[in-house]
């Protein structure tokens, strides 16, 4: 069996693309792969997940795009052939040998590639990440920049490798972090550089010139995933990490404050002076009946929020439609 899980596939003109890939971001690289003409073989995307307020099953982004283009699909639980899912595992393998892919493209997946998988492609698995790596490897690229204040990212196409986003960058492209960037506006940028530097990257390896270079052992980061027990704001942090974190929470999972007695989410907000130095977590008096709450450092004026149940709002809409819960 561990002879079979490694065969030396033959070369062939024009390179079998392999895709395993489940959200937005992965359907964006996946679908400039098929209108570029190359041969996608086999698509592995994560099982449908429950959503939405009926909690029923939904398809991925990647598995819509297949279904909508006919390419092959396979959605494994798991692809450790000794793992909890090895029946799922099994099937991966022989789907991805009858594949017979020239590489794996891979983007945003959420499982991990055990050996077998890294090792089946003759020229290897390649990732499309969301960052200039090594900064932020992980699972949160996007949303941690944002957070931290980063004036730049990009994307990396890089050779995977058995580590966690360790492997060999291959290709880089940089792009600026605008102060008003949300991680759905940086989001939409960045999967549109991936999709082109993975039709760059697949170009560069059919034509044998991709020239991996090894990432720097100094500036890496680790991009944790976002928990929703972030979401509620600690008015003891500064008015500017506040402002980020709103941003780097939009869409997901929000950002949380207490208004009126009810939990709102504060998509949107400004720093501010903290005139009369009023305490964090107090509201900031202002003449223009403005909602402004003091921070640890300075103040943050509320620009959007969202009731529950209810649409995104600007602060002054709130104002107009609740003249007697504002502060």
């Amino acid at each position: 069996m561990a002879e079979a899980l490694q065969p030396a596939l033959p070369g062939r003109p024009g390179l079998r693309v392999a895709y395993a890939g489940t959200p937005e971001f992965a359907r964006v690289a996946l679908a400039a792969i098929v209108d570029a003409g190359w041969t996608v073989p086999l698509v592995l995307t994560q099982p449908d997940r429950p959503a939405g307020r009926g909690l029923k099953l939904q398809p991925s982004a990647v598995k819509l795009l297949a279904l909508e283009r006919g390419l092959p699909l396979a959605q494994p639980h798991g692809l450790k052939l000794d793992g909890r899912f090895a029946a799922d595992a099994q099937e991966a393998w022989r789907a991805l040998l009858a594949a017979a892919p020239d590489v794996l493209v891979v983007a945003a997946y959420g499982l991990i590639l055990p050996a077998w998988v890294l090792a089946l492609p003759r020229l290897g698995c390649l990732n499309i990440h969301g960052s200039l790596l090594p900064r932020w490897r992980g699972a949160a690229p996007i949303q941690r920049a944002i957070e931290a204040g980063d004036t730049q990212t990009g994307i990396t196409l890089m050779q995977m490798d058995a580590g966690l986003d360790t492997g060999a960058m291959l290709l880089t492209e940089a792009t600026p972090i605008a102060a008003d960037d949300t991680t759905a506006s940086l989001h939409d940028r960045l999967a549109a550089m991936g999709a082109r530097l993975v039709l760059q990257g697949l170009q560069a390896a059919q034509a044998g010139r991709l020239q991996p270079q090894a990432q720097p052992s100094e500036g890496v980061s680790y991009a944790h995933k976002i928990d929703k027990a972030e979401a509620a704001i600690d008015w003891l942090s500064g008015a500017a990490a506040i402002e980020r974190r709103l941003r780097a929470f939009d869409p997901f999972p929000g950002a949380t404050a207490q208004l009126a007695g009810q939990t709102v989410k504060l998509w949107r907000g400004r720093v501010v002076a903290n005139e009369g130095a009023i305490a964090p977590g107090h509201w900031v008096p202002s003449a223009e009946g403005r909602l402004v709450t003091a921070c640890g450092t300075d103040a943050l004026e509320w620009l959007e929020l969202q009731l529950p149940g209810g649409r995104r709002i600007t602060a002054r809409e709130w104002r107009q439609r609740f003249p007697g819960l504002a502060p």
